[in-house]
């Protein structure tokens, strides 16, 4: 979530009368929600648990998912009122999501979310169409896989034009991709685990540069928030006159000490939907695995990204002329809360990841790989899941923000 000020207080407008309880959501409510408004289709592991609703005609988004079948827990926040509303917004279009497909950078010269010249404020800010709405075309399908292509036109604040091609893939994982990335698979843990594989093509005559600006690719999910659920994000530790700080946390002001802790290599962030806040980090700090853990569904969500070896060069999204245009993240948090307008746009907690701009030759392709990961099970059995992608335990998790 990288929205300024004055876009949040128009999404918050157009999202009014959509919050939902932070309560437990059965997947097949949110899958009658989708089925009678959309055209959802969902993917299945070989056992049939583990479900994921994929949105064709909603820019190929994974809406939600579950772990234990049609009965099981809905893990994406999905906005219903603007989904039944059949309406399209020209500005931004928030209609949830676990795994949504976006490109940056969002601010600054090279933004391509504003018109050249058009000073950056909420009034001129629109997200590119091939991003905001439409259907994304189905090229394969299967009982666990849904492959999209989409071509794009769009011109940056410096009037780079860029032609490209989105191959977009979601694919359901079975148990031994999970354990692939390193991760335990206990005896009785219910999971489910999806991966979007999303690569952009340069299919202009000419190189995308960094002196006349770079794309990247851009994925955002979407989680139902309550005062029991903690973000994790481990770091790589060292000093800060030589990686910079852990974390920047002032992107909607600074967050307050009680709902995020930084230590020993991990951070802690509040996922309650009470306080609108944002962190990142940067590719000096950033690992590939990010994550959440629910205390009161015995829910741990873990986040693996790619991080290419030896890039720097992530765009900047800041609502301004920068001096650097290359110096963004490469891992996103966000805590939904109160607006200006004293409403939430949610509520909802977000987890994102970002690719390195995409230096492509005509006809090179940047991929990008983000899979989301849904445990469910006892605090023991979810224990050495959490101690490997994350570096800390459930108990450790569970206190780390207790005073707040």
């Amino acid at each position: 979530m990288s929205y300024g000020l004055a876009s949040l207080c128009l999404i918050c407008a157009l999202a009014a009368g959509c919050a939902q309880s932070p309560g437990r959501i059965l997947f097949k409510d949110d899958f009658e929600f989708l089925k009678a408004h959309t055209k959802v289709v969902v993917l299945t592991n070989r056992d049939g648990n583990a479900r994921v609703a994929v949105n064709p005609d909603l820019q190929g988004r994974v809406m939600t998912s579950t772990a234990a079948g049609p009965d099981g827990q809905s893990f994406g926040w999905i906005n219903r009122e603007l989904i039944a509303s059949g309406k399209n917004d020209l500005h931004f279009n928030a209609f949830g999501g676990e795994d949504r497909f976006w490109l940056g950078p969002e601010g600054g010269q090279f933004s391509i979310f504003f018109k050249q010249g058009d000073p950056f404020d909420m009034a001129h800010w629109f997200t590119p169409p091939p991003i905001n709405e439409g259907p994304y075309e189905i090229v394969a399908q299967d009982a666990g896989r849904m492959a999209f292509r989409k071509t794009m036109h769009l011109v940056n604040y410096s009037g780079t034009a860029f032609d490209l091609e989105l191959h977009r893939e979601v694919r359901v994982l079975e148990t031994g991709a999970v354990a692939a990335l390193g991760l335990p698979t206990p005896a009785g843990v219910a999971t489910v685990a999806y991966c979007s594989d999303n690569r952009i093509t340069n299919k202009g005559a000419a190189p995308w540069r960094k002196e006349t600006g770079l794309l990247s690719i851009w994925i955002l999910g979407m989680f139902n928030p309550s005062p029991a659920t903690t973000i994790v994000i481990p770091f790589a530790p060292g000093p800060e006159s030589e990686l910079g700080p852990p974390v920047n946390d002032a992107y909607f002001g600074k967050v307050p000490a009680d709902r995020l802790i930084v230590k020993d290599g991990v951070l802690f962030f509040s996922a309650d939907g009470k306080h609108r806040s944002k962190i990142g980090l940067s590719p000096r700090r950033a690992k590939p695995f990010a994550g959440s853990y629910d205390a009161a569904n015995g829910v741990l969500t873990i986040v693996h990204l790619t991080i290419p070896e030896g890039k720097a060069d992530y765009v900047n999204s800041m609502w301004e002329i920068q001096k650097d245009p290359y110096a963004g993240d490469v891992i996103n948090s966000y805590n939904d809360g109160p607006t200006p307008t004293g409403k939430p746009l949610g509520p909802f907690y977000e987890i994102e990841s970002s690719s390195p701009g995409a230096a492509l030759a005509p006809g090179a392709t940047l991929a990008h790989v983000h899979t989301t990961m849904h445990f469910q099970g006892s605090e023991e059995a979810l224990d050495p899941i959490a101690r490997k992608a994350l570096g800390v335990g459930i108990e450790t998790i569970k206190g780390a923000l207790a005073a707040r």
